[in-house]
């Protein structure tokens, strides 16, 4: 399978629609309101001012999920977060690993010669989530532990997550 990453653009608002159901979103609060998943695309396209990027993961050309990195602010330090999502018809066939390590090398390649950047990368899974925890090692992470993760951010709802690490220098 060919697995790319394409930018996220206002032509990947259908994707998003896609992804906003219970079972793709049953370990981060359930689906989001029309309202809600209008904002959560608009936020997707101002990322890269913000020191980010929301990609599309394409398989064989075929929109199969999501996969961003950004910068936050996290027990004092900045660090850079990332998530993911793959469509059920795609998962279990190594596309997140693929999809990961592609995100990996383009952050890799955006920061190594910004000195300001964030060095560490964290991603932040439900404990329950036994295919993100999964996909957490196998890219490399460190387990720190669990913990509670606000999501979304400004919301007041907190997450049981474990909070994975990755040093990038």
């Amino acid at each position: 399978m060919d697995v790319r990453l394409d930018p996220w653009s206002d032509s990947r608002f259908a994707l998003l629609e896609r992804i906003n159901t219970p079972l793709m979103r049953r370990h981060v609060g359930g689906p989001e309101t029309p309202e809600q998943l209008l904002h959560r695309h608009r936020r997707y396209l101002e990322l890269p001012a913000l020191g980010g990027v929301m990609y599309a993961v394409l398989a064989d050309g075929a929109p199969a999920g999501s996969i961003a990195y950004h910068r936050r602010d996290w027990q004092g330090e900045e660090i850079y977060e990332t998530g993911w999502n793959v469509l059920p018809e795609f998962q279990g066939r190594g596309l997140a690993l693929a999809a990961g390590r592609l995100m990996l090398a383009a952050l890799r390649e955006a920061t190594a010669a910004d000195r300001t950047a964030p060095g560490a990368l964290h991603a932040f899974p439900a404990t329950d989530n036994a295919p993100s925890n999964a996909l957490c090692a196998r890219l490399g992470f460190t387990d720190a532990g669990p913990c509670e993760f606000e999501y979304p951010r400004g919301s007041g709802r907190f997450l049981h997550s474990n909070d994975w690490r990755l040093a990038l220098r």
